[in-house]
């Protein structure tokens, strides 16, 4: 089973604003609460390990993330891979005439028992602490 959520929000800053958090792999990581720590390789690769609360785990996951996609100043695109699970995670800003609207778009592949079962419950609240960490970000 494969977990997908999209979620559309608005701000009153230019798409330029959210792209300097969007597009910066630390604070990306940093607002998803199962990323318990990271490694920072370069602007395109980074090390999440993910703590997964689940019974056949119940541990910390290194999950290899790598952008795939690119284009400043509106849309970046990365995936993720383990023994646990592939994520793909997309961003993309459009300019509004107050401001502008940021798309987020997930996909959660679990290989083992529990982890679609898991971000099933909790992919929506990671993208409420995402749009909070954004509008903490801009305040």
């Amino acid at each position: 089973m494969t977990v997908r959520v999209a979620r559309t929000f608005e701000f009153d800053v230019p798409g330029d604003r959210i792209w300097e958090f969007i597009a910066d792999p630390v604070k990306r990581a940093g607002a998803i609460s199962v990323v318990d720590s990271f490694d920072i390789h370069d602007e395109s690769r980074a090390t999440w390990h993910v703590k997964l609360p689940i019974p056949l785990i119940n541990s910390t996951v290194t999950v290899e993330t790598q952008e795939v996609l690119r284009e400043p100043p509106t849309r970046v695109k990365f995936e993720g891979r383990s023994k646990a699970l592939r994520v793909t995670g997309e961003h993309t800003i459009t300019e509004t005439d107050g401001g502008c609207r940021l798309k987020n778009e997930f996909v959660v592949d679990g290989k083992l028992p529990g982890v679609e079962r898991f971000f099933k419950r909790n992919l929506d609240t990671e993208l409420d602490n995402l749009e909070a960490a954004l509008r903490a970000d801009i305040a």
